[in-house]
């Protein structure tokens, strides 16, 4: 009888170590199958799931992941095929309305040479800032297809100290003409960011002419050792829905009605692009534009 008792729970300890194994294998394929999924998520590649676990169940629910594969795969293939497309739709149309525009600005300036009533010249110079405002808009629209079709960014150590000073400097000009001298402030010493140059150059220009463009007279520039830059000036044009949507693709508030409301959609672009974050806010009259880099690239 003690021997029959003894061989029951033999077994009964061989089955329970067997179940146990099993289950062991089993969420060791689970862990498996979740940590290759999540890498083909983020990567573009035909590499399906494999397990080398041979159960019924997990080997199925395998195969009905790397089906939605298949299709999330095709899908993304579509997608690119319709961004690039778009992406070289937009510059070929901004080329093609390049020669009409320039054609209509010559027959404006030969009627200008006309001898034309008061009203017929207000008339016209409505039309000439019409037709400057479409070739910004085109150009902009050039610039923007340019810009996200950018390949990998050329990453260096940039000071954003010293390329501050640099696009201030370039804008000079500009401020004499509008009657505006910046307050900068500036740290001692370089702050130093693992960034792309011309990226950064785009973004501090475009960054720089929004401030000019709804400046009420004044502009206050910052950069701590942080590395957080901002540009805050007296906005009369604007409130706090237009400051949250400032960086919306097209998007134009009255103040700066002669803009196409991209500089600050590529300013947004590639500040992202180079794991940097950038903000707006409206708070007493006063706009505000925050950007900020981190030290190391993730």
């Amino acid at each position: 009888m003690e021997v029959w008792l003894w061989t029951v729970i033999a077994l009964l300890l061989c089955a329970v170590a067997a179940l146990a194994g099993k289950v062991l294998l089993m969420r060791a394929a689970a862990r498996a199958l979740a940590r290759d999924f999540a890498q083909r998520l983020d990567t573009d590649t035909n590499t399906l799931l494999d397990l080398p676990c041979r159960d019924g169940a997990m080997r199925e629910l395998a195969d009905g992941l790397n089906a939605q594969l298949r299709q999330l795969r095709d899908l993304r293939r579509r997608f690119q095929r319709g961004d690039l497309e778009l992406k070289e739709a937009v510059t070929n149309l901004s080329h093609d309305l390049r020669t009409p525009l320039t054609a209509i600005c010559g027959y404006l300036e030969l009627l200008r040479r006309e001898d034309t009533s008061p009203q017929i010249r207000r008339y016209l110079s409505q039309v000439e800032g019409r037709v400057e405002a479409m070739k910004e808009l085109t150009q902009e629209l050039f610039r923007y297809s340019v810009t996200v079709s950018l390949p990998e960014a050329a990453w260096e150590p940039v000071d954003l100290r010293g390329a501050l000073e640099e696009s201030l400097l370039s804008f000079y000009g500009a401020f004499q003409q509008r009657g505006i001298q910046p307050q900068v402030a500036l740290p001692e010493g370089p702050v130093i960011r693992p960034l792309d140059r011309g990226s950064l150059s785009r973004v501090l220009s475009n960054l720089i002419g929004n401030a000019l463009k709804y400046s009420g007279g004044d502009l206050q520039v910052s950069l701590e050792e942080t590395g957080a830059l901002s540009f805050s000036n007296t906005a009369p044009g604007l409130d706090a829905v237009s400051a949250g949507r400032l960086f919306d693709r097209f998007y134009t508030v009255e103040a700066g009605r002669h803009a196409t409301g991209l500089g600050l959609s590529i300013a947004k672009l590639l500040t992202e692009r180079m794991g940097g974050t950038i903000r707006a806010r409206f708070r007493d009259g006063r706009l505000t534009i925050t950007l900020t880099f981190p030290e190391a690239r993730s």
